[in-house]
Order: C-alpha cells, then sequence, then structure tokens
C-alpha cells in the first residue's frame, strides 16, 4: 500500500512540475514554438506553417510562408517579455502553453491575422479568429497554402485551402512542386532532417558522418532545418556521429 501511494505521489508530482507559468523574452523558434530560458513552448490549439514550408501569393507566385509568420511573430514580440501558462507535456517533450505579450494572446494574434490556423483537432477555441482571418484574406488566407497538419504529409491530392482568386494551375502546382522539392528554403537551411527514424527523429548538422550519405530526395520523412533549435523544437535530436 505505502508503495502504491509513493508510486502515485510521483506521477501526480510529475504532472504538476508540467504545469506553471514561465515569464521571459522568447527565442522564438517558428511561429508556435518558442522557448523561454530552459523551456521549449509549443503553443496550444493553434498550428502555424512549418518554416520550410511555401505557399502561394495572390498572383500565384510561391512564397517561403513559414519564414514569414515566424518573422512576423517576432516583429510583433518586440524582445518584450512574456507569461506562459503551462498546461503539460506532448508526445516530442514539449512544454503546451498559451502566451501572452503586453495583455494579448500570442495565440489569437497569430489566427486572427492570418499566421497560424485552429488546430481543431485539440481545440475550437480560435475558430472565431480564423474566420475572421479568412473573410478578410489575412496572412495566409490571401493565397493558398496547405494546412500544417497537412503538409507534414503532403502527397498529390493533399487539400489547397485559400483565396479562390488564385489560379487553379498555381494550386496544383503548388501541391505536386512541394511534394517533389527537395531543396532548402534558404541558403541558410542546411541542417537535414531524418522524421523516419525511431524512437525519435534525427538532424545531421554539415560536418557530420552520415550528413552527405543522408539523401533528401522527395519524401515526407524528410525536412530542412535553418537551426539546431529549430530541430530540437520539432522532437528531433541530434546524430551522434
Amino acid at each position: 500500500m505505502q508503495r502504491w501511494l509513493a508510486v502515485a505521489a510521483l506521477f501526480i508530482s510529475m504532472h504538476a512540475a508540467d504545469a506553471g507559468q514561465v515569464r521571459g523574452v522568447p527565442q522564438i523558434v517558428d511561429a508556435d514554438t518558442v522557448y523561454i530560458g530552459q523551456t521549449k513552448i509549443r503553443f496550444n490549439g493553434v498550428d502555424a506553417p512549418e518554416t520550410d514550408q511555401v505557399c502561394l501569393d495572390a498572383a500565384g507566385k510561391t512564397w517561403t510562408c513559414g519564414i514569414e509568420a515566424r518573422e512576423r511573430l517576432r516583429s510583433f514580440s518586440k524582445d518584450r517579455e512574456w507569461s506562459c501558462e503551462l498546461t503539460g507535456t506532448d508526445i516530442y517533450r514539449r512544454s503546451l502553453g498559451s502566451c501572452g505579450v503586453g495583455g494579448e494572446s500570442v495565440s489569437r494574434w497569430l489566427v486572427q491575422n492570418g499566421w497560424a490556423l485552429a488546430f481543431r483537432k485539440y481545440s475550437t477555441e480560435y475558430v472565431p479568429d480564423e474566420d475572421l482571418a479568412r473573410e478578410h484574406q489575412r496572412g495566409l488566407w490571401g493565397g493558398t497554402f496547405i494546412a500544417p497538419w497537412d503538409w507534414r504529409h503532403r502527397s498529390n491530392s493533399t487539400e489547397i485551402l485559400g483565396a479562390l482568386s488564385v489560379p487553379s494551375t498555381a494550386q496544383r502546382a503548388l501541391v505536386s512542386n512541394t511534394a517533389t522539392n527537395a531543396a532548402p528554403p534558404t541558403g541558410n537551411c542546411l541542417i537535414k532532417g531524418n522524421l523516419s527514424s525511431t524512437p525519435q527523429c534525427i538532424y545531421h548538422a554539415p560536418g557530420g558522418r552520415f550528413y552527405d550519405r543522408l539523401s533528401m530526395q522527395p519524401s515526407s520523412s524528410r525536412r530542412w532545418f535553418c537551426t539546431e533549435a529549430e530541430a530540437q523544437a520539432a522532437g528531433c535530436r541530434k546524430s551522434k556521429l
């Protein structure tokens, strides 16, 4: 009985440690993941484009919408202090939380301005904000794009979202090109991610033993990262060789 109580107390204390509040100026990895100190935080209820994600603008031209979303969040933050309420952890051991700055919800700002979507799989809290962004064609909604959760497992049959005014031929090209595009999004994004590794994805930095051996041929299991922090935020660990 005493042993059972001890185990139960440990379980409760572990989950209690996942909750709480952290404050500080964040290091913004992408538009839905930040570090505050040593705490890696994934925003509750929203999903933003990946940093290697490309979208189409109103004219049907490609643009690096994932990087743009991150930079817009950085501009909004302006090195101000954030306050984040933590509610638990996800399967990648990131803290889940809701953050605010200057009295404004960061997640709501992202969704209202079209830089993230309501992650309906986990929450419907931000659906009205997404409807507002879609109505006014803000951010991603000004062109066409793939929902971030579909982008991570995209194929030629992936659904396209966004403005109907974008030429249909360009919309089809978005899926076709992104499903086969193995090039890094910018010249500085040179870290290779192998998402098919088990039990945890592995990233390889230039100069690593297996860096040149890892093919980045078209596959949803391959991803380019711009920084090691970004790779770690995606739940990857660095190759030991």
